[in-house]
Order: structure tokens, then sequence, then C-alpha cells
């Protein structure tokens, strides 16, 4: 039988008593761990469950009592007993990879039915994770979705001018430096960040990246530039380190992935946040054997497509763009492998909208929609319908979801993934982590889409467009994914509602 240490004097009742509650609370917290219903909620107790049991190991070490030993061991018992605990014990935050697109169509790689572009990787990609068939960019072109990721929130709160792409003839001002960002969120909560690619939420300081949560950054601060010489629109150099211009020789895409894997490969030993929003497949449409096009100190403001000698079929520069895309994200995965990281990090790839399918001037045959209407700039489904790839291997279990999401829904999600205490009531979006980790089904909810005068608002499968000089036009996107039949007239009460539902949101974003 085990004696009881006759010492216990102040000092050791002291000790005793803190073991006894950070026992009882490390107990407590196992209980609510192991009953917890989703695996959502189980990483999300995973930190301050490990934290309880750090704590009671330190305490270990000053232990005189064989009560105080029969109780720790116990604990011990317990805790690793538990088979189906102990993965999410081991569980710790993700590092985060979201990889974003610029311009690609909904159709445009393998995995959403593309049989002229070779995407293996990302097809890869797609059959390890989740491919979302309805997922939306917040707005039908660049700067929109990108604000919208960014805060949460729908882009149209910090004032029109971010429905639509920021001029870089006028100098737009950036994003505001108020609007708390996910990368100003997760570098509170420890993550290391970085941002290398296309920024277009303001072209000059104090509006860049490292203003808004991004410890480096390399890439342009403008909407397109030439993929060979980094010069904008404007005729200005736009590869930037920091806060200041720095030229690199290289192709545009293959830049962003060699500063993305060397982030990677630094940070290794740390958690961090990469953000690589390639320009690629922007114009001017240039793969990597495509001639350079733009010069410095010459505008191109009327000549921003690049080279093209077949202006009816733009599309054998647009593959190799695509297939240029498709190999960084190859790469950016397999140093995720080689270093061992891939089943602790989430990647996200998706677009900031949808493509062309031609362009004034002549220009044919660019990205493809599928089965879609419209394209990027309009509100319709392939102005802003995009693919959506999440991969975290054996958390995301292979799968394919039909639900509703958009953009600003990562911040929300990322940050819970994160464990932090971003609040999610002061966000639009909502957070996706129960339908990534367990097919869980989103609230429902109303989604909305304005640019100008052209606005549209979606709940369930019903979707409403308003667009200027137009009767107002309702889809059932159940059995009408190309929105060909209008059902306005058939279903005056669902689109009163839509419209009522717009009418409250626009007044709820301008004020």
């Amino acid at each position: 039988m085990l004696s009881i240490n006759p010492r216990c004097d102040a000092a050791g009742t002291q000790q005793s008593n803190q073991f006894g509650l950070a026992n009882s609370h490390l107990l407590k917290m196992v209980s609510e761990l192991n009953n917890t219903s989703t695996t959502h909620q189980r990483v999300n107790h995973t930190h301050e469950t490990s934290q309880a049991a750090t704590h009671l190991l330190a305490l270990r070490a000053g232990i005189e009592t064989d009560s105080m030993r029969i109780a720790f061991f116990t604990t011990l018992v317990l805790v690793f007993g538990l088979n189906s605990l102990l993965p999410a014990l081991e569980q710790q935050p993700p590092n985060i990879v979201f990889i974003l697109a610029d311009d690609l169509g909904y159709g445009d790689i393998g995995c959403y039915g593309s049989a002229v572009n070779r995407t293996p990787h990302l097809d890869r990609l797609a059959a390890g994770g989740m491919r979302f068939t309805d997922f939306h960019s917040n707005g039908p072109m660049c700067s929109p979705t990108r604000a919208a990721f960014l805060t949460g929130l729908y882009q149209s709160r910090f004032g029109r001018r971010f429905e639509s792409a920021l001029s870089g003839s006028r100098r737009d001002p950036g994003l505001p430096l108020s609007a708390v960002t996910i990368a100003e969120v997760l570098q509170q909560a420890g993550y290391f960040t970085g941002m290398f690619g296309k920024w277009h939420l303001g072209y000059e300081a104090p509006w860049l990246p490292t203003n808004q949560g991004f410890a480096e950054f390399r890439g342009l601060v403008s909407g397109d530039g030439d993929h060979h010489t980094q010069i904008d629109r404007s005729g200005n150099q736009d590869w930037w380190n920091g806060e200041s211009v720095a030229m690199q020789k290289g192709y545009t895409a293959e830049l962003i992935t060699q500063h993305s894997i060397d982030f990677i490969e630094r940070h290794k030993d740390e958690r961090f946040f990469l953000y690589v929003p390639h320009l690629a497949i922007h114009f001017p449409w240039q793969g990597p054997n495509d001639p350079p096009h733009r010069k410095r100190g010459i505008s191109y403001h009327k000549d921003k497509w690049g080279v093209i000698p077949d202006r009816s079929n733009v599309l054998p520069h647009v593959t190799a763009m695509i297939e240029s895309l498709d190999r960084s994200v190859g790469s950016i995965v397999a140093t995720l492998d080689r270093l061992g990281l891939s089943k602790n990090t989430l990647v996200v790839f998706t677009s900031d909208n949808g493509g062309y399918l031609d362009y004034a001037g002549g220009f044919e045959n660019i990205s493809d929609m599928g089965q879609l209407r419209g394209e990027k700039g309009t509100i319709y489904e392939g102005g802003h319908r995009v693919p959506a790839i999440f991969s975290w291997p054996e958390t995301i279990k292979p799968s394919v979801c039909h639900q509703t999401a958009m953009t600003f829904d990562l911040f929300p999600t990322l940050a819970a993934l994160a464990g932090t205490n971003a609040n999610a009531a002061m966000l639009d979006g909502s957070d996706l982590s129960e339908t990534l980790f367990d097919g869980a089904n989103l609230p429902e909810r109303s989604l909305f889409w304005r640019m100008g005068s052209s606005k549209a608002v979606r709940k369930g499968s019903w979707k409403l467009c308003v667009q200027a000089k137009r009767p107002p036009e309702l889809y059932n996107l159940a059995t009408d994914v190309g929105e060909r039949k209008n059902l306005a007239d058939r279903r005056p009460e669902v689109l009163s509602n839509l419209k009522t539902a717009l009418a409250e949101w626009e007044l709820d974003v301008e004020h």
C-alpha cells in the first residue's frame, strides 16, 4: 500500500491545490473533446486541451505526495487510453496556402470539364480533397473579390469603387487601412505571413500588402502586367519587394512560384499563411514561350492584350498560361510533400472571377465557362461561379460538394482553423469548417453581387438578376444553371421576396 508523505506545509498545500485544479481542468477538457460531434469542434478544442496537458506536466515536476502521483497517472491513463482522442490531441492549427487564379473560367481546368487544357496537378489536388461545384467569387471583377477575401465582408461596405477594378490610371486609393484583414488576424495568432503575386488593392504606399498584415510581399500592385517584362498598362515598372519597386527577370508565374517555395522552405518549422494570387490568366495573354510586349514609358491602355497573331483564336496562348499555373500549383504542393508539411497544411485554390469568352477588338475563343451563361464582368453565373478546391490530406475527405459558398467565407473559415478569436458576428462570410470536415449543410442565406447598375441575389436555387433598362430576370438554378428560362412572370412571390432582400442588403452595406 502506498504511504502518504507527511510533508504538508503551506507551500506543499498550495502546490497540491494547483495540481488538483490543473488535473480537474484537463479531465474536463478531455471529456469535452471526446464528446464533440464534429471534426471542426475537435480541432477547436485541441489547442486548449494541449495547453492544459502541458501545464499539468509542468506541475508534475514538483509533485511530492503519493496521492498526487496516483491522480496524475490516472489522468494519463484516461487521456492516452482514448484512441479516438489521440489524432485530435496531435492536431495543431494548420499552415495555410491560398492560391488565387486570375480570370480562370469555370470550365478551364480538367476536373471541371476541360478537354483542352492539361491540368494534372490541379486535377490531383481536387481528387484528394473537396471540389466545390457551386462556389462563387464575391465579384465578377478582380479587386472586389480580393477585398472580400481579405476582410470577410462584402466589398460594397468600402464604397462603390470596390465593386469594380481599381483604376491604375487614376491611382485609386486602396483598401482602407482600418479594415481588418485575415492576414492581420493570422499574424496576431502567430502565423508568418507572406504574399507573392497580384495585389490590386492599392497602387502605392500606404495601401500595400505590408500595411495589411503581410510580413513579406513580392509581386505586382496593378491589375495587370506584362508576364515577361512586368510593365503595367500605364508603362510603369511593376514588380515590388515590400514597398519598393525591385524588378526581376523571368516569367511572372515562375517568379511567383519561386518566391512561394522559398517562403515555405524558410518557414517550414513555423506556422505560416501563404497567399499566392497569380496574374495568370489575365491579359496580356502570354504563355511562357510567347514574346514580351510592353516597354517602360509607353501607355498600353489601347493595346493591352499582348501579341496575338490570330485574334479569333486566343486559346493557344491561354492554354499555355493555364498549364503554367497548373505547374505552379504542382511545384508548391510538391514542396509541402518534400518537407513533410502536407498533412498539416490546408491548400485552397480558386479564381477571382470567371473568364472571358471574347473581348472587344475581335478577340475570341478565350476561356471556357462550360454550360454557364455570361463571362467576367457580368452578373450571370459565368461571371462569378468559379472552380474551388480545398485540400488537407487525412483531414478533408475526397469528395464533391454541391453547397453554395463564396470567397468571403474563407476569412471566418481560416480564422476558426487557426483558433483565433475573430468575431464571426461582425463578418458577412460564413465558416465552412464543418462542411469541409463533416459534410455539414450550411445554414440557408442570401448572397449578393453588385457592380454598377447590375445586381444579383441568390437564395437557395433561386437567383434574381437586375440590370439597367432590362426587366428583372428570375432563374431556378437547380433546373436551369445556364440561366436561359426567365421565370419572373411565373413566380411573382419569389421575385418579390428577392427584390425585398436585395433592397434591404443595399441599405445595409451603404450604412
